[in-house]
C-alpha cells in the first residue's frame, strides 16, 4: 500500500495534503468563532481589506508546475496582518481576526470558480491560509508597541523598528512556505526534497518577493493613504499577475505544441500508438528518482517527447519503430535528424542536443537526460504498454546485460526502482 501512496493519481489527495487541509479548516473555524464572539473590530477596514483578498482569489492563477499562486489576495492578507493603523487610527484587530478575514475572503472569492466548475485547490488556498496565519500570530502581539514608536510625535515617529520586525517575520514566512511546499512536491512526484526546496525557490522566488513587498508597504502606506492604499498597490500587482498569466500560457503552448509533433510519428505508423508518451513518463520519472532539477525536467519531457521525430525522414519504417534493434549507424542518423527538425523551431536548443546525442554510448559521455531517453525508449521498445511483470523483468535484465557501454548502469538502476513501482502499483 505504501507504493500507491507514492504514485498517487493526479488530483487525488494523499495524507500530507489532507493534515493542511485539516490544520487549516480548523484555523478557520478558531477564527471565525473568536471574531463572532468579540465583534468586528474596525469593520470598515476588515472588509476593504476581505474584498480585495476575495478578487485576489478570483484572479488566481497556474503557474508552471500545476502550482495554484493569488498574489494579489496573498499582498492583500500580508497587508493586513502587518497593518500599524489606517489613516492614523491604530489598527487593533487580534491574529484569529485577520484568520477570519482572510478565510472569509478566500472563499467568498473562490465561490464564483465553483459555480462554473473550476474549483480552487483547497491544498493551496490552505497553504496561502497558513502562512498568513503564521504572520499573524507572530506579528500582531507586536503591532502595539511599534505602532506607538511609529507615530510618537514628539520623536517625529521612527518607522525602521517596524519595517525591520515586518521583512524578518515575511522572511520567515516565505521560508516556511517554501519548505511545506517542498515536503508536499517531493512527496506527491516522488523526488527528493532538496530538489524539491531548490525547485520552489526557484520558481516561487520572482514572485513571492513582489507579494511580500508589497505586503509591507500596503501596510505601511495606509497610514497616510487610508483605505485608497488598497487600489493604489492593487493595480501593479495586477500588471505583474498578467506578465505571469503570459509566461504560463506560453509554456503550456508549448508543451502542447510538443506534444501534437510527438504524436506524427504514431500516426504515421513509424512507432507503436503511445510510445512517446511512455517513452516520456518513464524518462521524467527516472529524472525525478536521479533528483534532476524542475527546468531539467521539463527539457528532458520535450526531448522524450520528439525523441523518435527523426523516424519520418525514413523512406521503409522500422518494424514497430524499435529503434533498439535499429542498426547503430540509422539509429544516429534518425537522431541527428531529429535534431535538426527541433533545431528548425528557434527556440528548443538544448531539447534538440538532448535528442541529437541519445544514442552516443557512455565512453562520447553523453548528458544525462540523453541517457535516460535511451535507456527508456529501448524499454518501451522492448516491452510496449504490457504491465507484465516478467517481461518487465526481462527488459531490465536486457539492458543490464549491456555492461555499461551503452546504457548508464545508474540511469538503469533507477529506471528498475520507478517500474517497480509502477508493477506493484497496477497489481494493487
Amino acid at each position: 500500500m505504501r507504493e500507491r501512496r507514492l504514485t498517487a493519481r493526479p488530483g487525488g489527495l494523499d495524507s500530507g495534503q489532507l493534515l493542511l487541509i485539516c490544520a487549516a479548516g480548523m484555523l478557520t473555524v478558531a477564527g471565525i468563532a473568536h471574531t463572532a464572539a468579540v465583534g468586528l473590530s474596525d469593520a470598515r477596514v476588515a472588509i476593504g481589506f476581505g474584498a480585495l483578498i476575495a478578487a485576489g482569489e478570483l484572479a488566481r492563477l497556474t503557474m508552471p508546475g500545476n502550482r495554484e499562486v493569488a498574489p494579489i489576495s496573498t499582498a492583500a492578507s500580508l497587508g493586513y496582518a502587518l497593518l500599524l493603523d489606517v489613516g492614523g487610527r491604530p489598527a487593533n484587530h487580534s491574529a484569529l481576526q485577520v484568520v477570519a478575514v482572510m478565510a472569509v475572503g478566500m472563499i467568498a472569492g473562490g465561490l464564483p470558480h465553483l459555480a462554473v466548475g473550476r474549483p480552487p485547490r483547497l491544498d493551496a488556498m490552505a497553504r496561502r491560509l497558513l502562512a498568513g496565519s503564521l504572520l499573524a500570530f507572530a506579528y500582531r502581539p507586536l503591532s502595539g508597541p511599534l505602532g506607538e514608536l511609529a507615530r510618537d510625535t514628539d520623536r517625529h515617529g521612527n518607522w525602521w523598528p517596524a519595517l525591520g520586525v515586518m521583512a524578518v517575520l515575511v522572511t520567515v514566512m516565505l521560508v516556511a512556505d517554501v519548505v511545506i511546499a517542498a515536503m508536499l512536491r517531493a512527496d506527491q512526484v516522488r523526488t527528493a526534497f532538496g530538489v524539491a526546496v531548490r525547485d520552489e525557490i526557484r520558481m516561487g522566488a520572482p514572485l513571492g518577493a513582489a507579494v511580500a513587498a508589497s505586503g509591507i508597504l500596503l501596510a505601511l502606506a495606509s497610514h497616510s493613504m487610508d483605505m485608497t492604499a488598497l487600489p493604489a498597490f492593487a493595480a501593479p500587482l495586477l500588471v505583474t499577475q498578467v506578465a505571469f498569466r503570459k509566461y504560463a500560457g506560453i509554456r503550456a503552448t508549448y508543451l502542447q505544441t510538443v506534444r501534437a509533433l510527438s504524436r506524427v510519428t504514431e500516426v504515421g505508423g513509424y512507432v507503436e500508438p503511445g510510445h512517446s508518451r511512455r517513452v516520456s513518463q518513464l524518462s521524467v520519472a527516472i529524472g525525478r528518482e536521479l533528483g534532476m532539477a524542475e527546468p531539467q525536467l521539463l527539457e528532458l519531457e520535450y526531448a522524450a517527447l520528439m525523441h523518435d521525430i527523426g523516424q519520418l525522414s525514413l523512406r521503409d519504417p522500422i518494424p514497430g519503430g524499435a529503434t533498439v534493434l535499429a542498426d547503430p549507424a540509422q539509429a544516429r542518423r534518425i537522431a541527428e535528424l531529429g535534431a535538426e527538425v527541433i533545431r528548425k523551431t528557434g527556440v528548443l536548443h538544448g531539447v534538440a542536443e538532448i535528442v541529437r546525442r541519445q544514442c552516443e554510448t557512455l565512453g562520447e559521455s553523453p548528458p544525462i537526460a540523453s541517457r535516460i531517453i535511451k535507456a527508456a525508449n529501448a524499454y518501451d521498445d522492448l516491452v510496449g504498454g504490457s504491465t507484465d511483470r516478467d517481461r518487465a523483468a526481462a527488459a531490465l535484465e536486457r539492458l543490464r546485460l549491456d555492461g555499461g557501454s551503452a546504457y548508464d548502469p545508474g540511469v538503469v538502476e533507477a529506471m528498475a526502482r520507478v517500474v517497480d513501482r509502477l508493477v506493484l502499483v497496477t497489481r494493487l
